[in-house]
């Protein structure tokens, strides 16, 4: 015992000098790096507190958890591809046709234009149909209809893709295109893909339909990646139909059928030249995944105008499209005069967001915010609560609408400009997720969906700042530490 006890007391002389130097030395690294690459000034110091509280402990801790690597892996993982834009060849809204469009009230909207073009860097198309879908009741045997017609090419992107009712129909519609002749790809995400047992992937497999999984872990670089989650909703049918919204493929959204779960949502068929963006965003996540470019009159052809709206494709992502849809909020924000109506299943604003959401009520804009009284994630909805007085303190109405649970993502502002499609209003869909949305200026679209949001609204219950400050204590505890991680949810 004695030699062990004097081995043990030389080992510790030797090692903590050597601990003592290495926990100083990774302090100042970790240090440096947080005063170089943190932009928040209260992030940045809680950092350096963090890190000199806990010397070696708080380094390791920051290196691992600290450093934001999300866009810079997105970046190398995606950066190198070659980019297809149909676009190109389309004709781009003219401002004198942008300028006729609107009515006189919404001429102001010519800027919001301007300022997205510059964002997205994609160009405005005229001459598009954009129909609302409501729920899977309607969205499905029209998305269905149009696979069983496709004669040339399906393109199909979702994050969940369940084996049940409705995915199976979805599954033997792109098996029977597949084998009369049609090019057909289905891209899935890996996380999506396990929303059920046994995967949907094995009956496409057996149905000889081509298709991947988006960012498998299957590797540890992907491993690393775990967040980066396509949560796209794309269909195209022969390069000239569109589908997109916030849909997935379950029987849950059929709510007629009455299921277990059922959840409200909107789908909105597409026809125009922008069903271009929409298949551009398809196959630069093909590309990606599977490393075949996808090219030529099947997948682009030439796009005739359908309709009235001016529209563009807003692609969203942790790569080069990195913020682009929160720089699009934060714009049409800045801009609105008359009213914003926003309907959202997740809401966990950003401290940007918020503030720009406040100044338009305080500048006398009727900001309206629908949110499903039940949330299908109590955690979230837990973190929203503890964030609701942020918007409400201003004169921001909040409304909670009943359930079933409403999945719906649409923004209507001064009744003539309309942001649809798969983003939610937390940082999940504006910092890590790959979204896409349209935005839209026609006033009979936005009249439409205007209505819907009214319809929805009637039923709702209005939150009032007293009830939000009413909450019990331990309510408002349970809410503010689910808040802390609003950033991960």
């Amino acid at each position: 015992m004695p030699f062990a006890s004097h081995l043990w007391a030389g080992v510790h002389e030797l090692w903590h000098p050597v601990l003592t130097g290495l926990a100083l030395l990774l302090s100042v690294v970790a240090c440096a790096h947080v005063i170089l690459y943190k932009r928040d000034p209260r992030s940045a110091i809680a950092w350096i507190g963090f890190v000199w509280l806990m010397p070696l402990v708080g380094a390791v801790v920051y290196f691992v958890f600290g450093i934001n690597r999300i866009r810079r892996q997105a970046t190398s993982l995606r950066g190198n591809l070659e980019r297809h834009r149909a676009h190109a060849t389309e004709t781009a809204c003219l401002p004198e046709e942008l300028h006729r469009h609107l009515p006189d009230q919404a001429r102001h909207l010519e800027i919001l234009a301007r300022l997205v073009e510059r964002v997205v860097e994609r160009p405005l198309l005229p001459g598009n149909r954009i129909e609302p879908l409501v729920n899977g009741d309607a969205a499905y045997p029209a998305m269905l209809q149009a696979i069983r017609h496709a004669r040339r090419s399906v393109a199909l992107e979702t994050y969940i893709f369940d084996r049940d009712k409705a995915g199976l129909a979805f599954a033997r519609a792109l098996g029977q295109a597949a084998r009369r002749g049609v090019e057909v790809r289905v891209l899935v995400d890996a996380a999506g893909a396990r929303y059920s047992r046994p995967s949907i992937l094995r009956t496409l497999r057996r149905e000889g339909v081509r298709h991947a999984r988006f960012m498998p872990s299957t590797n540890l670089w992907h491993l690393m990646s775990l967040n980066l989650r396509t949560h796209r909703k794309l269909l195209v049918t022969d390069g000239c139909l569109g589908f997109t919204g916030g849909m997935n493929i379950r029987d849950g959204h059929c709510v007629r059928r009455q299921p277990l779960r059922p959840v409200q949502d909107l789908q909105f068929r597409v026809q125009g030249p922008v069903v271009a963006h929409l298949q551009e965003a398809f196959t630069d996540d093909w590309n990606f995944t599977t490393g075949e470019s996808l090219r030529g009159e099947a997948w682009f052809p030439k796009l005739e105008r359908s309709g009235t709206v001016l529209a563009r494709g807003v692609t969203d992502g942790p790569d080069e499209d990195f913020e682009k849809l929160r720089w699009t909020l934060l714009g049409a924000l800045s801009i609105a005069r008359q009213s914003v109506k926003i309907m959202t299943p997740y809401f966990l604003p950003d401290p940007a967001v918020v503030s720009a959401l406040n100044l338009a009520a305080m500048r006398g804009v009727e900001v309206d915010i629908l949110l499903p009284a039940r949330n299908n994630l109590p955690f979230v909805q837990w973190a929203s609560q503890a964030m609701w007085w942020q918007v409400l303190t201003h004169g921001c109405r909040l409304w909670l609408t009943p359930p079933p649970f409403d999945h719906s993502k649409l923004m209507v502002l001064d009744g003539c400009w309309v942001l649809l499609g798969s983003a939610n209003w937390d940082a999940r869909s504006l910092r890590l997720n790959f979204e896409f949305d349209m935005e839209c200026y026609d006033p009979e679209l936005a009249a439409r969906l205007e209505q819907r949001v009214e319809i929805k609204r009637r039923d709702a219950h209005q939150v009032t700042l007293a009830e939000v400050d009413g909450r019990r204590l331990p309510i408002r505890l349970r809410d503010g530490m689910a808040r802390l991680l609003a950033l991960y949810l």
